[in-house]
């Protein structure tokens, strides 16, 4: 499964909920019918539930939702903290060099003289833009927050699992 936000509150009385979505143009997302839920981000899919989208729409910075299967507030503050997400081949296909987080976890990150500085362990919204959280597992053991912005991150190559940034190795 891949996340695609968590719900952060109940919207009004008629069962609708505010999300907050992790990556940017979440609107697309009412191309899906069937949206999956869980109170746990990275649990098994198995243990996502299945809900039927009713409505979507943009709400300042997120999104507000409505789903069959939660008719009222009380049904809607029931999900409040949960995570949405949706099987891989159920997500609409990212343009040219766009990519969903669940597609960055795991990836080696290389700077151009070619060390290795770590495997990319989360992202970060900002704001203002993303936040590769990279994991060094060298020595120190410790972390990098690289800008996922052009000025930084020059490639990502999705069939060796590697990104190259202009990044130094003791920043």
């Amino acid at each position: 499964m891949i996340v695609l936000g968590r719900i952060v509150a109940p919207f009004g009385v008629q069962g609708w909920v505010k999300i907050h979505p992790f990556g940017d143009d979440p609107v697309e997302w009412r191309k899906m019918p069937q949206w999956w839920l869980c109170a746990e981000d990275g649990a098994p899919a198995e243990r996502w539930t299945p809900y039927t989208l009713k409505a979507c729409r943009a709400h300042g910075k997120g999104l507000v939702a409505a789903f069959g299967e939660v008719p009222d507030r009380n049904a809607a503050e029931a999900i409040d903290g949960w995570y949405i997400g949706a099987p891989r081949e159920a997500l609409p296909k990212p343009a040219e060099d766009e990519y969903y987080w669940g597609d960055l976890v795991g990836l080696e990150v290389f700077n151009e003289a070619g060390t290795r500085l770590g495997v990319v362990d989360g992202l970060l919204s900002t704001g203002a833009h993303d936040v590769l959280q990279v994991k060094d597992d060298g020595q120190d053991g410790g972390e990098r927050l690289i800008p996922f912005v052009a000025a930084y991150v020059l490639d990502v190559d999705l069939a060796t699992r590697r990104i190259r940034v202009a990044w130094g190795e003791d920043w």
